[in-house]
This record gives structure tokens, C-alpha cells and sequence, in this order.
């Protein structure tokens, strides 16, 4: 990659840029395989600006910002204990979302970001590293496996009204 990419906190203030973010990376990765109603019910429950504001209020969770010569091109975030979806371990560090902008789709940046979260697991002497990942999502199921990510599990998911899966994978370290 010609530009570096830049790794760096989400702050408080801007929960809008973050929000809208979020929600073209989501559509931009789902609505090709998912129903209009499905996808717009789902983004009615989970793309607002209370929602964001709270999220990056928790101590717990924190959000990044991936830029490639300053502009954002992708994001992530990560949760610790309390915030912490599927497993509640204060061992762990769960990645919940890594999502990158269309164009900048094969830059690297999503291992940039794993490889991100890895480090961060490290520096915290925690035991491993988490996330889920939706079982038709096979691109992404390879990459984690090709990072060192086994399936250890799955959960139900309401995208709208369509039940989906989650698999669970995690990859250890600090043995």
C-alpha cells in the first residue's frame, strides 16, 4: 500500500461520522443478500444516534477509525468485559464490527485491523481474542481462519425478521 494506514480512537464527538459509517458499510456488505425490509428494520433498531452515543460512551467498548491518507476508510470495534456480546470473559478482547468502505476493499486494511486487535489483546496480557461472524459471510470465515481463528460456537441473529447465524471464533494467544 502506497499510503500508511492510520489506526486511531473514535472520539465522543463524532458519534454522527461513525453512525453514518456504520450504516453504508452494513449496506454496502448485507443488502446484495438480504431483503430491503429485513435490512431497513435492522438499521431502524440499530443505526441511531442514541444507540452510537452510548456505545462510545461505554467504558468497555471502544471504536477506530482505520484512514488512509487521512480519510476514513474503514472502522472497528472492540469490547472488553461488560461490553462484551457472546462470552462475558475478562480474558478475552471481542472484536464485534470490522467493516472497510467499498473502494478501499482490498487494501489491506481489514488485516491491518485484526492484526490491530491482536496487538491489543497482547498489550493487555488477555488470553484470547474473539468475534462473530455471519455463516454465509464465507470470505470473511476464511480470512479469520487464514489469521489463526477457529469456530467454537454460534448464535441466532434477527436481521428484520430473518433468523440468521453467527459463528463464533476466537483465536488464542498469551498461553
Amino acid at each position: 500500500m502506497a499510503t500508511e494506514l492510520t489506526i486511531e480512537r473514535v472520539p465522543p464527538d463524532q458519534s454522527v461520522r461513525l453512525l453514518e459509517l456504520s450504516r453504508q458499510t452494513f449496506f454496502d456488505a448485507f443488502a446484495h443478500l438480504n431483503s430491503a425490509a429485513d435490512m431497513e428494520a435492522y438499521a431502524a433498531k440499530n443505526f441511531t444516534l442514541p444507540k452510537f452515543e452510548a456505545e462510545l460512551a461505554h467504558p468497555d467498548s471502544h471504536f477506530f477509525f482505520a484512514r488512509i491518507a487521512g480519510e476514513i476508510a474503514g472502522y472497528m470495534k472492540i469490547n472488553y468485559q461488560t461490553a462484551q456480546t457472546d462470552i462475558q470473559d475478562a480474558n478475552a478482547l471481542e472484536v464485534e464490527r470490522i467493516y472497510v468502505l467499498h473502494h478501499h476493499q482490498g487494501k489491506q486494511i481489514g488485516k491491518k485491523l485484526i492484526e490491530f486487535a491482536i496487538d491489543e489483546t497482547l498489550r493487555k496480557n488477555l488470553t484470547y481474542l474473539c468475534l462473530g461472524v455471519w455463516e454465509h459471510n464465507t470470505n470473511a470465515i476464511r480470512f479469520y481462519e487464514n489469521k489463526g481463528f477457529t469456530i467454537f460456537g454460534s448464535h441466532s441473529f434477527m436481521l428484520g425478521e430473518d433468523k440468521q447465524i453467527d459463528l463464533l471464533m476466537r483465536k488464542e494467544l498469551n498461553k
